[in-house]
């Protein structure tokens, strides 16, 4: 490096010559290796659809006039205050960019002397630059079609969700199902379901299923149609709870965990898998307009599968995407052990930096949004949840030893498993799993199991993850969304650990954010929204809507911690960051253009951040057009 500042002779540009020119023979050769394993798609989805184009008031690229045609171009980013996220945090001044790769970082002379002969700069005009953000938990094919037959409009009240009912009953013809999905009791003011006595008035002619997670609503006409009166019983063997009056003994139309009995057939208008494809496009198109270049699917099948394959081939995905297979967990265990040999069998289970199949989920326990997440201590008597029994802990759908199984099956067959876990008794119960694994068959931290929401947690609970390595995907959206109501029922107290970022990073704990997006596009109207920089400033300040209560602040993080959340720490979760995460050289060439500085601006205007341009793999996807 100490030979960079003197004047070059005609021997030093000569062996350079010829060095760049062995270098890049080495690189082809390695490179066909590379592709002759599968990874021809690579090189197809770096060729984006959507052309590079200037960012509004960024200045153009200033391209070296004497370069050599033959030399490869490098991209050089400057002017900039380009966050690295590297392990020392460094803000640098300049980026150079190679292929899909990045090159060098740093300030612009050091980095230009490692560019290469051929360069193009890019000039940001003083721009913030961060690593592509990732999302560590979201639900894309299904999201990308909800509003598929017509618009959902957003529900608040019992009032918005009846009024729905009636709009609905108006256009569909008598005996039909009405179906509203995933509207958290949680998120209306009234904090409660709509009565079965609600939804007759509102649709009497017509059955109706209010269902939230796991749970649901049902009108009477929906109760008749399932078979669902006051002699019915569970006799299947497996986890759900039919609230009853307890003077009359009749259902109140309240169901937990029992989907599999609500015989509901949509009226809907359904996508064609050309139309799937198309709304998938869309969507994690709307995924890059808030700085998102990674995601993972938390609970994929076949058919997703084969939706993403399908933008893979076609070099149209402008997402990275890490794959979550779902297992059914109530199955016999010979068939889960049928269907993790199967998926640890699949092509995609191999690596490719843009789709990869490496996990495995399944649900453990109910929702917090609905009353049903297992608890250590009883939820308690609440008008809120309609829970009578002051007895009732939630539900479990997993004995000890079937848990136990599954996640040994799944990392001995090098998947990642994760569950669905919301309350601190689930949480628990798969910790100790982990951790009987860890103690009776090998060690875990290598596999990096994983846990879904971990929304309540314990003190105790966490030591035993920083043990033996267990990793961490929450939601910051649900303590923004749905903290107010989580107050009013379970007080400060017993919400201690609640999301408690700071005490996971203090311990070790590798945790990563994610949004959870289920349904629509709309960076504030999606459910859960999938807007990034919300959910950093969520972790910044733990102020839940409609409440000016902040939920322990002691669990509040800093600016530095909250940017890792959504990069190198998403990436470890999926065994990546030594491939993306930080803006390191080697590393993949994803990133994004700020309007503003992250790291200074007024805590409130880090939920408002704009992303004015993103870069997937040294390749533009997104440009942000003028206001």
């Amino acid at each position: 490096m100490s030979s960079g500042n003197r004047p070059l002779r005609w021997k030093n540009v000569l062996f350079g010559f010829l060095g760049t020119i062995l270098g890049l023979g080495v690189w082809a050769v390695c490179g066909s290796v590379f592709w002759a394993v599968g990874a021809e798609a690579q090189t197809k989805s770096t060729a984006l659809a959507q052309p590079e184009k200037p960012v509004e008031k960024l200045a153009p690229a200033d391209p070296d006039p004497v370069a050599p045609p033959d030399k490869p171009e490098t991209l050089v980013f400057h002017n900039a205050k380009i966050i690295t996220v590297d392990p020392q945090f460094r803000v640098v001044q300049a980026m150079a960019v190679r292929g899909d790769r990045i090159l060098a970082v740093g300030d612009l002379e050091e980095v230009l002397r490692q560019a290469g002969p051929k360069v193009r700069k890019i000039d940001l005009g003083g721009r913030t630059v961060l690593p592509g953000l990732i999302d560590s938990h979201s639900h894309p094919p299904d999201a990308a079609v909800y509003e598929f037959d017509h618009e959902i409009p957003t529900m608040d009240s019992i009032a918005d969700v009846l009024d729905y009912v009636r709009k609905r009953a108006a256009v569909i013809p008598p005996g039909q199902w009405i179906c509203i999905n995933q509207v958290f009791i949680t998120r209306l003011r009234e904090r409660r379901y709509p009565t079965r006595q609600e939804l007759d008035q509102a649709a009497p002619n017509h059955p109706v299923a209010f269902r939230t997670g796991p749970d649901a609503s049902l009108n009477s006409l929906a109760l008749k149609r399932c078979g669902i009166d006051r002699n019915f019983q569970i006799t299947d063997g497996k986890p759900g709870f039919i609230e009853r009056d307890p003077q009359t003994g009749e259902p109140t139309g309240i169901l937990r965990s029992c989907g599999r009995f609500i015989k509901a057939s949509s009226s809907a208008r359904q996508p064609t898998e050309q139309e799937r494809y198309q709304q998938l496009k869309r969507l994690l198109a709307a995924y890059n307009e808030v700085g998102i270049t990674s995601v993972v699917d938390r609970g994929v099948g076949e058919g997703s599968i084969q939706l993403y394959q399908r933008l893979l081939d076609r070099g149209e995905l402008t997402c990275r995407v890490f794959l979550t297979y779902y297992v059914d967990a109530q199955a016999p265990i010979e068939k889960i052990a049928e269907t993790v040999r199967r998926v640890a069998s699949h092509p995609l289970h191999q690596y490719n930096p843009w789709l990869w199949l490496r996990g495995l989920k399944f649900y453990l326990d109910g929702g917090m949004l609905t009353g049903s997440a297992y608890m250590r201590q009883p939820w308690g008597v609440s008008q809120i949840y309609s829970i009578t029994d002051p007895t009732y802990r939630g539900m479990i759908f997993l004995e000890p030893e079937k848990l136990y199984q599954i996640v040994k099956l799944a990392m001995a067959n090098q998947l990642q498993p994760t569950a669905h876990s919301v309350g601190d008794g689930a949480v628990h119960a798969l910790v100790e799993a982990y951790e009987r694994v860890n103690r009776q068959d090998f060690p875990v931290r290598e596999h990096r199991p994983c846990i879904c929401h971990a929304n309540f947690m314990a003190a105790d609970t966490i030591d035993l993850m920083a043990r033996i390595g267990v990793v961490a995907d929450l939601q910051p959206i649900w303590l923004y969304m749905d903290g107010s109501t989580l107050l009013a029922h379970f007080g400060q107290d017993r919400l201690r650990y609640f999301q408690p970022y700071k005490t996971l990073f203090e311990k070790g704990v590798i945790v990563g954010g994610g949004s959870d997006h289920m349904q629509k596009i709309g960076r504030r109207r999606s459910i859960n929204s999938y807007d990034p920089f919300l959910g950093m400033w969520t972790v910044l300040r733990r102020l839940p809507r409609w409440t000016d209560e902040t939920l322990h602040p002691e669990e509040q993080i800093d600016r530095q911690q909250a940017i890792r959340l959504y990069t190198i720490q998403n990436a470890y979760l999926t065994f990546e960051e030594k491939q993306k995460g930080s803006l390191e050289p080697g590393k993949l060439a994803d990133f994004i253009v700020l309007d503003r500085d992250i790291l200074t601006c007024p805590v409130d205007e880090v939920a408002d951040i704009q992303v004015l341009q993103t870069w997937l793999g040294g390749r533009q996807v997104y440009t942000r057009s003028s206001p």
